[in-house]
């Protein structure tokens, strides 16, 4: 690193040449977009997943592989995808991700059998974790100035939080109104209109690709290990955590991703340089971004069954009922998280938006099969989405915080992978609370039921019960997300010219013109 001062100042300038200001908002639209897209899928395929299944007559067994092969390609190759970006440049990786991303959509919505459309769910996976990676270094390295990088990531982080609850609207609509395969569709227009844009818009500054040769061991050791992680969390949601095939994914995610540091400390060329990690800001986002992520996946999905399962809302009533939290985390993205970024600490942001959000989780606490929209469930989205926001955006922005340029692509990926390990940890780890404290509770109080219809309250009692289990666990996710920030974060506010404490000396400006060399 050890860029001075005087060689930061006479680069930044350079930068800001190359790209024009025009241009680097008009990528961020495309780029935006590209963003929206990935998260979409996330969720507007789960909205669409009974329909799938029925169509193309999937058993109950594998339809999680609709998911599962997704989230395996997306999570175990994103490292990989962020090198590449390095190597090829992240415009070319960017508009190669897009387009491979449109083609396997239109394989799955074209899909005639079940294993076609795991098949594409994988491809998508692939191209999706050469895509998300670009798209957030391009941010890192085309935005220079303190004040324009803030208000950049404000819209990048309230698209990237916010996303997901577009989907469940958008997937609802389309496929109680169309077929679930426009679920699928829906992605080409985006994808072909982000790759023209992002073709004659985006002006890569010079000089920051990493040319070194791939580091083969790395990808192989870092892939089977993310794989094997992602895998052992899914099976245990499904076959518990005592099962043979997960206690043994999860020994074997261990030894592969030791092997991966150990591999990473030797080489001369490494996939993840281990700089990246080690510097106490990024390695604290990365761990905080991850625990968050915890608890967000789980009562996402929980939010969703009691909404849907318990107060009987359609899937589309669902989706609008997300609104609350999406405004909640554009407000504190761009109105709280863009403005105050450039005068105060991350971690004064970061921190206390962990901390509201909690706040909001603790609202979900008190759910009850009676419990009212208006007064209980709208105030928690509120505070969940405004904390989240403010939260996020200086994450995103800080993850690059410092890097090399050489290594933009893959300390961007480090941040996708922080939230799709946390997401499918998430996921499995609170589903696993709720189930248990269900099962605890109908067993305590099934006897009292005396009617058929007294036993279904019982089970109705006790999937809440479950919910509210598990949210409280989710609390604490968000809790120890903050403790980690304000212990670990100490990067100074972009006025500022020295990142206090970091371990690598490098200077602040929020790094950007160390970036765009």
């Amino acid at each position: 690193m050890g860029t001075s001062m005087s060689a930061t100042a006479s680069k930044a300038p350079g930068a800001v040449e190359n790209t024009g200001d025009a241009n680097r908002w008009k990528a961020l639209v495309f780029i935006a977009l590209a963003q929206l897209m990935v998260v979409l899928d996330a969720t507007i395929v789960n909205i669409a997943l009974p329909s799938a299944q029925t169509d193309l007559g999937i058993s109950d067994g594998n339809r999680q592989w609709v998911v599962t092969a997704y989230a395996l390609a997306f999570g175990g190759l994103l490292l990989f995808g962020g090198r590449i970006a390095d190597l090829w440049g992240r415009k070319r990786a960017f508009v190669v991700g897009l387009v491979g991303f449109a083609a396997a959509s239109a394989l799955g919505g074209a899909a005639t059998t079940g294993a076609m459309m795991f098949g594409a769910r994988a491809l998508q996976g692939v191209f999706g974790a050469l895509l998300a990676p670009a798209a957030l270094s391009l941010l890192a390295v085309m935005f220079t100035d303190a004040k324009e990088r803030a208000k950049a990531f404000g819209i990048y982080g309230a698209i990237a939080g916010g996303g997901g609850a577009v989907g469940f609207i958008l997937g609802g609509v389309l496929t109680e109104y169309l077929d679930w395969r426009w679920t699928f569709f829906v992605n080409i227009p985006f994808a072909v209109i982000a790759a023209l844009g992002a073709y004659f818009v985006i002006r890569e500054p010079e000089g920051g690709r990493n040319r070194n040769p791939l580091d083969i061991p790395g990808v192989l050791l870092s892939t089977l290990g993310l794989v094997s992680l992602v895998y052992g969390f899914t099976r245990a949601e499904s076959d518990g955590w005592g099962d043979t095939t997960t206690v043994s994914l999860f020994v074997a995610s261990a030894v592969l991703l030791i092997a991966f540091v150990v591999t990473e400390a030797k080489v001369k060329a490494p996939l993840l340089p281990l700089r990246v990690v080690t510097d106490r800001n990024r390695g604290g986002i990365y761990l905080s971004l991850g625990i968050a992520i915890i608890a967000m996946f789980g009562t996402f999905l929980f939010l969703t069954y009691y909404l849907q399962v318990i107060k009987g809302f359609s899937p589309i009533k669902t989706g609008f009922a997300f609104l609350p939290m999406i405004a909640g985390m554009m407000v504190g993205s761009t109105q709280i998280g863009a403005r105050l970024m450039t005068r105060v600490p991350a971690r004064a942001l970061m921190g206390p938006g962990f901390l509201v959000a909690a706040g909001g989780m603790l609202f979900l606490t008190q759910l009850e099969i009676g419990s009212s929209y208006a007064s209980l469930v709208l105030p928690a989205m509120l505070l969940l989405g405004l904390g989240m926001g403010t939260a996020f955006m200086p994450a995103m922005s800080l993850a690059t915080l410092g890097v090399e340029p050489r290594d933009a692509g893959v300390a961007s990926a480090m941040v996708n992978t922080s939230q799709q390990v946390g997401g499918a940890i998430g996921t499995a780890l609170l589903n696993t609370i709720a189930a248990s404290a269900t099962t605890a509770y109908i067993k305590d109080h099934i006897a009292t039921a005396t009617s058929k219809s007294q036993a279904q309250l019982v089970e109705m009692q006790g999937a809440v019960h479950g919910y509210t289990n598990a949210i409280w666990f989710a609390v604490g996710m968000l809790v120890l997300a903050s403790a980690i920030v304000v212990t670990l974060v100490n990067a100074g506010s972009p006025g500022s010219t020295t990142v206090s404490g970091s371990t690598e000396g490098v200077e602040d400006e929020l790094a950007v013109p160390v970036v765009a060399h």
